[in-house]
């Protein structure tokens, strides 16, 4: 592990990217035996899923570089990057969170974290997993358990939306419930737009959709109550999408709209309940979002290795000019007091933002 950001003197901190997707290549050969995948062009660097799988148009086609699944040419290119540890988890695309065939999503969904587990296994020092979980569905809590337990992993990721439900929706409630209990890092990542066909062109649905996504799953989980109910340690990938920048026009509608009024406070004030990845691809606006929420809510995240990953992600923080502390935190302090597995472990000096506990580090189990 390099020691290159020692920035302190404190000990070195591994730089550690919590937004990074691998679709491990057994498990599209196993996808294409099964008729859910084709893999013919795969020389050109792009796959297809079948729709139930994908969430997009049939025949759409999906970047898969080779460090999607190739771990040397992977971990060359997270060495170029400057990242130490990736936590590893698989795109939307392998959600099946539109699929309306719950048992089918949730076989592609339990493939999918069998694959992620044996793919970061490969190289233990460098990845650890991020379990896939599949919201809306019974047996969600369940997946979440098998994964922790059995497989290892040293967190999760959810999509906004799955099973035909919201996720403000009673079914589930277990899973909020488990991983508030275990105090369980998850990564909350778009997965689905509300209007693919206004969406289709110019590639809107990831470069407009998903911002807009995400922040119509925050509002679903403060108005519906989650956030009331469960102290959960999330992670909006984007930066959190449009939700920063919408926040005070929920709160607007919560002070003056009788059926906006449901969350026991204003919506702006849980933003700082949630962590924030780094992907927002503007100084300015990552500069804001540490100024809003602290250096002790902000992870190192790049998207890597689709198109529109953070090609220079430690350079994106350094160019806040942070101090040496808020610095540190956010390439890999947080990530380490946040996810098991991610070493050296004494945090005493990273992570929180001066002046301020970090609210995720206690009691987790």
């Amino acid at each position: 592990m390099s020691d290159r950001h020692d920035v302190t003197g404190d000990g070195p901190v591994p730089t550690t990217d919590i937004h990074a997707h691998a679709m491990p290549l057994p498990l599209l050969r196993d996808l294409q035996a099964r008729g859910l995948a084709d893999l013919g062009p795969l020389p050109a660097g792009v796959v297809h899923l079948d729709a139930a799988v994908s969430g997009l148009a049939p025949g759409a086609p999906i970047p898969y570089p080779v460090t999607q699944y190739d771990l040397d040419s992977r971990l060359e290119r997270m060495d170029a990057a400057g990242i130490d540890v990736q936590a590893v988890s698989a795109p939307p695309f392998l959600f099946a969170s539109c699929c309306g065939d719950d048992r089918l999503a949730m076989d592609v969904v339990r493939r999918s974290n069998d694959a992620i587990a044996e793919f970061v296994a490969a190289a233990p020092t460098r990845m650890v997993g991020l379990a896939t979980v599949p919201v809306g569905l019974p047996g969600a809590a369940e997946e979440l358990d098998r994964c922790l337990t059995g497989l290892g992993f040293a967190g999760a990721t959810a999509g906004t939306y799955g099973g035909g439900a919201e996720l403000d929706a009673p079914v589930n409630e277990e899973l909020w419930g488990a991983l508030a209990r275990r105090r369980c890092f998850v990564l909350l990542h778009p997965s689905r737009v509300s209007s693919g066909e206004r969406l289709r062109d110019y590639h809107l649905a990831q470069l407009l959709g998903y911002p807009a996504e995400t922040a119509l799953a925050v509002a679903r989980l403060v108005m519906g109550g989650v956030l009331d109910r469960h102290e959960l340690v999330m992670c909006l990938a984007h930066g959190g999408g449009c939700a920063p920048g919408v926040s005070s026009r929920l709160d607007l509608g919560w002070e003056r709209k009788p059926v906006a009024r449901v969350s026991e406070q204003p919506p702006a004030s849980y933003l700082s309940r949630f962590l924030f990845d780094t992907a927002v691809f503007s100084g300015v606006g990552l500069g804001r979002l540490v100024e809003d929420f602290s250096a002790g809510n902000i992870l190192l995240g790049t998207d890597f290795p689709f198109d529109l990953e953070d090609r220079d992600p430690v350079g994106t923080v350094s160019a806040l000019g942070l101090p040496p502390d808020q610095h540190k935190a956010i390439l890999g302090g947080n990530a380490m007091a946040l996810l098991p597995g991610i070493t050296p472990t004494d945090l005493s000096t990273v992570g929180a933002a001066p002046g301020r506990p970090h609210p995720h580090r206690e009691g987790r189990t």
